[in-house]
């Protein structure tokens, strides 16, 4: 930069000046440009270098970093679930939410869990089953839950409100069936599925309710399977010790898709998996994705309608589904008179054949050859709006808009990373970015707020209770209040190193004074409570053994509780006394405790 030759300079000038004006003898010697060795007596009309100063525009490009405990600019948040230790989820990632009106559910490794919403303000007690405190290891911090019995990694979950079922899809390619709204002990044995069956031969990568009451599943290799309500009806209808019965009948009762639209070995459905299922209820019509493509289906008839790629544009594969009835009859004809031998080996069906493997190899070499370049222009999302319009968030940044035929509207690219998920309420579209960044967009498509909610990747989200909760790579769930803040909370913050003392009244008073009469929150912190080599000592040890706090921490507590009226004015929601240093927290109990615990 021009400002440090400045800086130079002037160091230069300086030194030759002190130089030129010394008294020393001839052995002072000093050095010009040519780093020449030249006496000081010889140098009698020396001058100082002239300076060059820059300004540098005026304006720095330097800023000093942001070292806030949290992101500025993020909104309060609910800690449903705080980010574990990553040596305690082995074997146990969360990688999916969904939610209910009442529940918020998580699939897992090894299993499901839910989350009650009338739980969330409510402080986890350890578990008196050691089992059941193994299994949660990692969840000291966080809101009570049930979980299941352990069994195969969950890939995909679907809700369904009318019938109160949570669907499941597992690695195992099996579908499992669980109730909503058990009634269960925190310390009760892990509950079990209602109904399970195997749905594929891999593993079920996506799963939706149709407005039909059908179940849609995808699969590895394009395969699209659905089970009809009136199969699924007369299952549901059966005891619980013919379980076994209803399993058999489901696995044996569903519609291959694939199979439907697939004449003389031509299909036009892409042998891509099958990622995302999407239901547009109002159309009546149901969407599943790869990475790059699309179909789109009747969810009454159970009919193709239509198949597109990530460009929108229409994949065409002459299928020939319909015939001219008299070429068909002139054909039999011929065929019934031809010897058995040149039926089995006539043209045409060694031109068909032949036809579909050469379009299959160049299918095959195609997706071999552009695979590096799709996967940057991959779809990861998928949402259906509030105006019935349907969203894709792409690995690129790119979010593309399509109306509810299949057309591609618009895109927008606000963020230059890969979106990992999307979710909508009301006029509002989530959009949760691999940075761990969430931006909230109109239906036009306009950012209205950004903010960094994760330090990880943000995988899934979900809306429940007034939040919208999100899951980061890291397992943490936050939860998200879908409205702005409709009232102000005043916050009193107060420090004081008391040195191993105790304050009086008046110095109470003179201390935290009347400013406690008008704020809903009041957060002490006290430094040097008890000090010693002796107490620190003994405070490892006591919090080794799970014990906490002393005398003079807990006459500190009582007596701050005494002028903030503690039980009739504030309410103590916790404190935590570690080595020396004591952290306190009072609320209002005018105010509500989840606006409290949102803060």
């Amino acid at each position: 930069r021009a400002s440090t030759g400045g800086h130079v300079h002037e160091y230069k000038s300086r030194f030759f000046s002190s130089s030129s004006s010394s008294s020393s003898s001839s052995l002072d010697y000093n050095y010009d440009d040519q780093e020449e060795y030249i006496p000081t007596s010889r140098k009698s009309n020396a001058h100082p270098l002239p300076e060059f100063i820059a300004s540098g525009g005026g304006n720095g490009i330097f800023q000093t970093p942001v070292r806030a405990p949290i992101p500025t600019g993020r909104p309060p948040s609910l800690e449903l679930r705080p980010r574990p230790l990553r040596d305690t989820q082995l074997g146990s990632f969360i990688r999916i939410i969904a939610s209910s009106d009442t529940q918020l559910w998580a699939g897992h490794e090894s299993g499901l869990r839910f989350w009650n919403y009338s739980d969330m303000y409510i402080r986890r007690m350890p578990c008196k089953n050691k089992a059941s405190e193994l299994r949660n290891s990692g969840d000291e911090n966080a809101a009570p839950f049930h979980h299941s019995t352990s069994m195969s990694s969950v890939f995909c979950m679907a809700m369904d409100m009318s019938s109160r079922v949570v669907w499941s899809g597992h690695k195992d390619g099996k579908i499992r069936l669980w109730k909503m709204d058990r009634s269960l002990d925190f310390d009760s044995t892990p509950f079990n599925e209602c109904l399970a069956w195997r749905a594929h031969s891999g593993p079920v990568l996506s799963i939706a309710i149709s407005s039909y009451g059908d179940l849609w599943s995808g699969c590895e290799g394009g395969i699209v399977k659905v089970w009809p309500w009136e199969k699924m009806e007369k299952c549901f209808s059966l005891k619980a010790e013919e379980k076994h019965m209803a399993s058999l009948l489901l696995e044996r009762s569903y519609i291959d898709l694939r199979t439907q639209v697939t004449v003389n070995g031509a299909c036009a459905l892409s042998h891509a998996d099958v990622h995302y299922m999407l239901v547009d209820n109002s159309r009546g019509k149901v969407w599943s994705a790869g990475y790059q493509s699309f179909a789109l289906w009747d969810a009454r008839t159970r009919e193709l309608l239509k198949v597109f790629n990530i460009d929108g544009q229409i994949s065409r594969v002459d299928m020939s589904p319909v015939r001219d009835p008299s070429v068909e009859a002139e054909m039999k004809t011929r065929f019934d008179f031809a010897p058995k031998k040149d039926k089995s080996q006539s043209s045409l069906s060694f031109l068909q054949r032949s036809r579909n493997a050469l379009m299959g190899a160049a299918d095959a070499f195609r997706r071999a050859a552009g695979k590096g370049a799709d996967d940057n222009n991959r779809t990861e999302a998928l949402v259906l709006t509030g105006d019935g319009m349907i969203w894709s968030g792409c690995s690129n940044g790119l979010l593309v808009q399509w109306d509810g035929n299949g057309k591609r509207l618009r895109d927008f690219n606000h963020h230059p990373f890969a979106v990992q998920c999307l979710c909508t309420f009301g006029s509002r579209i989530w959009v949760g970015y691999v940075t761990g960044t969430i931006q909230v967009l109109n239906l036009d498509g306009s950012v209205l707020g950004e903010w960094i909610a994760h330090n990880s990747a943000i995988l899934k989200m979900a809306v429940g209770a007034g939040y919208v909760f999100t899951l980061a790579n890291h397992g943490g769930i936050r939860g998200w209040d879908i409205t702005s803040p409709d009232r102000k909370l005043r916050l009193l913050t107060c420090t004081w190193n008391v040195g191993q003392g105790k304050a009086s009244h008046d110095s109470l008073i003179l201390w935290l004074g009347s400013a406690a009469s008008d704020v809903g929150i009041v957060v002490v912190g006290l430094q040097e409570v008890e000090m010693g080599a002796g107490f620190l000592a003994m405070s490892a040890a006591r919090e080794t053994v799970g014990l906490e706090g002393t005398p003079t921490g807990q006459w500190w507590l009582e007596t701050i509780g005494k002028h903030l009226d503690e039980g009739g004015t504030f309410e103590r929601i916790g404190s935590r006394q570690l080595a020396g240093l004591l952290i306190a927290l009072w609320y209002d109990l005018s105010l509500s405790l989840s606006l409290i615990h949102g803060v």
